[in-house]
This record gives structure tokens, C-alpha cells and sequence, in this order.
């Protein structure tokens, strides 16, 4: 993917989809940046990356403060130039209309939105000065198709887009692209173990490959048949981060089985 060389900072990346990401950059030959709030678990993601021949350190840091992104920043800063930011931390909860009171949005923004405007102010000045980098929001199809429930959780997936277009047209000419990948549910391990708990209620089978198929079929209809698996993510993300992707600015490459339905 012609990323040897470079570095990359994936927010959230000690568990799911975030490590699936830096792993996957790592191959690639892309020094990477574990980060997350828990020191262990990132530790434990770059020693994996490391066992296997890749470049990693870790940035620890709660990106909801802007103490926090300074310390993130700063540690990530410490091994050499961010050349491909991906925004991917952020929470998510089952929370409805009634219970969502203003607190709760607030809170879910800090996490979701404002998280990521914070490392975009703090590493894309120098990928400008460079003339390239790579600016990656993980974004998600209930921005455009929002559910009645968890509409603060909605709402901030329909922000992380919007901004992603906005830095673009910031961005145009300089050689730093930003974009959205858009993933659909996806099998991360909190989902399985919340699938095959309810799967006997629900009357879902009792071999995995039933519980998926219909859990899907429940849940979130699509052209697979399955949910997602984090290396489909990563995918996406490697090939925008990479040069491959020159050409595409202020995009959404939506990897969820065709679940949102769009012309």
C-alpha cells in the first residue's frame, strides 16, 4: 500500500476496531501509535505489534480534556511526525429519548466530537507543513439513517461527517485529505458475548453461525447475511490512509454489507 515510512496515530486503538486498524497499518509497515486511557491494555496491543516485526509506542491520555489531548499528542509526537490521524475513540450506550437528558449529550459529544477536533488542532498543522497526511474519521450509517433510540449517539456519528467534509474543503490543495469510514455492526467481542447471552431468549439457534445469521437478520438486515468482522474496517482505513487514495477527499466508504440503503 506504499505506507512504508510513515506514522499514524488510531485514537482508541488498545481493543476492536482501533486495534483491528493498528495492526493492520503495522503490517503495512506504518509505525504506529496504540493509544487508549488504560496503560496495560495498550501496552499489550504494541507488544503484540512489536512480537511481529512492527513499529508501535503508546500515547496514553482521556481525550475529553484538553489536558488530555495535550499528553496524547505529546506522546505520540515523541517518536516523530503523525502523518495519518484516525479518530476512532469514542463511547456508546443504549440510552433512549427519555433517559438522554442534556448531560448525556453533553457528555457523549465531548467523547465522540470533540475528542477528535481537539487532535486534528493539534497534529494536522504539521501534515500541512509536510504537504501530506491522511485524517480518518470513523464515523457510522446511523448519521444518515438514525434510530429512535440512542439519539445523542446518532447525533455525534452525523458531526464526526459533517466535520470530515468541512477539514476537507479546509484542507483542499494541501496534500492532506480527510475522509469517513462509515462501518456497519460489527463482530467486535463485546458484541459476540452479548449476542450468544441473549441468542436463547430470542431462539437464534444454538451453533454461532445460527446466532450470527440470525442476529443479523434480526438486527441488522443487510446483503452479507453477517456482521462485520475489524479487519473489514481496517481495510478501508489502511487504503485511505494510503497514497492509493490520493484522489478521494471529503468521502464516506461505508463498509457495512449494504445496510444503509443509498443511490
Amino acid at each position: 500500500m506504499r505506507l512504508e515510512g510513515k506514522r499514524a496515530l488510531v485514537t482508541g486503538s488498545s481493543a476492536g476496531l482501533g486495534r483491528a486498524a493498528v495492526r493492520m497499518l503495522a503490517a503495512e509497515g506504518v509505525g504506529v501509535v496504540v493509544h487508549g486511557r488504560d496503560e496495560v491494555r495498550a501496552r499489550a496491543v504494541a507488544a503484540d505489534i512489536l512480537a511481529a516485526g512492527g513499529q508501535a509506542d503508546i500515547a496514553v491520555g482521556d481525550l475529553t480534556t484538553d489536558e488530555g489531548a495535550d499528553a496524547v499528542a505529546r506522546q505520540a509526537l515523541a517518536g516523530g511526525t503523525v502523518d495519518i490521524l484516525v479518530n476512532n475513540a469514542g463511547s456508546y450506550d443504549q440510552v433512549s429519548w427519555t433517559d438522554a437528558d442534556p448531560d448525556v449529550w453533553s457528555r457523549t459529544y465531548e467523547a465522540n466530537v470533540l475528542s477528535g477536533v481537539r487532535m486534528i488542532r493539534r497534529l494536522v498543522p504539521t501534515m500541512r507543513e509536510q504537504g501530506w497526511g491522511r485524517v480518518i474519521q470513523i464515523g457510522g450509517g446511523l448519521a444518515i439513517q438514525p434510530m429512535a433510540v440512542q439519539p445523542h449517539y446518532n447525533a455525534t456519528l452525523a458531526a464526526r461527517h459533517n466535520l470530515a467534509v468541512s477539514l476537507a474543503r479546509e484542507l483542499r490543495g494541501s496534500g492532506v485529505t480527510s475522509n469517513t469510514v462509515a462501518p456497519g455492526a460489527i463482530l467486535v467481542d463485546t458484541v459476540r458475548e452479548l449476542l450468544t447471552e441473549i441468542a436463547p431468549a430470542h431462539g437464534w439457534g444454538e451453533t454461532w453461525e445460527d446466532i450470527e445469521r440470525a442476529a443479523a437478520d434480526a438486527w441488522i438486515p443487510n446483503d452479507i447475511g453477517r456482521f462485520g468482522r475489524p479487519e473489514e474496517v481496517a481495510a478501508a482505513i489502511v487504503y485511505l490512509a494510503s497514497p492509493h487514495a490520493d484522489y478521494i477527499s471529503g468521502a464516506t466508504l461505508r463498509v457495512d454489507g449494504g445496510t444503509i440503503r443509498s443511490v
